[in-house]
């Protein structure tokens, strides 16, 4: 597998006495030529550290930009977490690209961008049931907004065909840079029925159908199942029981058998602020996906109602 491979690799860059970015270097040409998932998210990189294909160089402009790419990596596969360090703007940028990677230390860095760029966007006073559209639009017309949402939006892309992983890793970066208030507004946008602009942009705003849509849809309780395996979706999935559904986590918590007789009536949500972030920080994994509970014999579908309620329902925010 993709993660034993780099398990391997790891264990032997680690062992060997080489110069740690010639490490990294390996490391991210394994990325690049496994083809499962990790070369969508390098993508990525190479956008938020404008690498030019020819000559293999770099100009990274936001530097702090981009070394939230590297960490968002680095987050993603494990292997690259000896490339990333903290103690000054440039230095994992230069620890995983090498020397090649030129800096230009008078440019601003990508946190006062967002600081002022996004500035009109994050004083609106947020308010639900915004218009996709007018979301859409105002994040284009803000220059910082812009390049966050291109980005993203190339990832998911469907002119070629879409890599799930490497779509749901941009929407994590996507909304995990957007200020609190501007990633409230995208994601509780709404449309009314016959817009059909509306209802694109929220399809764009929301990964839809790359990273949401799969054919035929998974039951919510293979969802759950899915997602419990896999560390990131694990800790996100937790937080947002907790934080939303917190009597279902001290009532029943992993007790499935408790967990059925629980109906939707008895299932009051926080809808708290904290709710709210664990919320959009599950958008991008596994748990955003649209799910069913058709074709479930009758005994599951109890516990599959109570985990598409809890995941798609929006009863916290309406």
């Amino acid at each position: 597998s993709l993660y034993s491979v780099f398990t391997v690799l790891f264990i032997y860059f680690t062992c060997i006495s080489t110069v740690q970015t010639t490490d990294c270097l390996h490391l991210r040409e394994q990325c690049i030529n496994t083809g499962n998932g990790c070369e969508s998210v390098w993508n990525v990189v190479e956008d938020a550290c404008n690498i030019s294909v020819l000559g293999n160089r770099c100009k990274a402009e936001d530097t702090v930009g981009c070394n939230r790419t590297i960490q968002v990596l680095a987050d993603e596969y494990p292997e690259f977490k000896n490339c990333v360090c903290t103690t000054d703007n440039i230095c994992s940028i230069t620890t995983l690209l090498g020397k090649q990677c030129g800096i230009n230390k008078d440019n601003i860095s990508v946190e006062t961008k967002l600081q002022w760029g996004l500035s009109a966007l994050s004083k609106q006073a947020y308010t639900t049931n915004r218009s996709c559209l007018d979301v859409n639009r105002e994040c284009v017309e803000d220059e910082v907004c812009n390049k966050q949402l291109s980005l993203y939006l190339k990832v998911c892309s469907l002119n070629k065909k879409c890599n799930v992983e490497g779509c749901q890793a941009a929407i994590r970066f996507f909304y995990g840079n957007m200020p609190f208030e501007v990633a409230q507004m995208m994601i509780f946008c709404d449309c009314i029925q016959h817009d059909e602009s509306c209802h694109r942009a929220k399809e764009l705003l929301h990964g839809k159908p790359c990273a949401v849509t799969a054919v035929p849809p998974p039951s919510c309780l293979n969802v759950i199942h899915m997602c419990e395996k896999n560390e990131l979706c694990r800790k996100k999935y937790t937080t947002f029981r907790s934080k939303c559904w917190r009597h279902v986590t001290k009532k029943c918590y992993n007790d499935e058998a408790c967990l059925e007789t629980l109906i939707k009536d008895d299932m009051p949500c926080s809808a708290s602020a904290d709710c709210k972030a664990a919320y959009i920080s599950s958008w991008g994994t596994m748990l955003h996906m649209e799910c069913t509970c058709q074709n479930l014999p009758p005994v599951k579908q109890p516990l599959c109602q109570l985990f598409h309620h809890m995941l798609h329902s929006k009863s916290c925010f309406s």
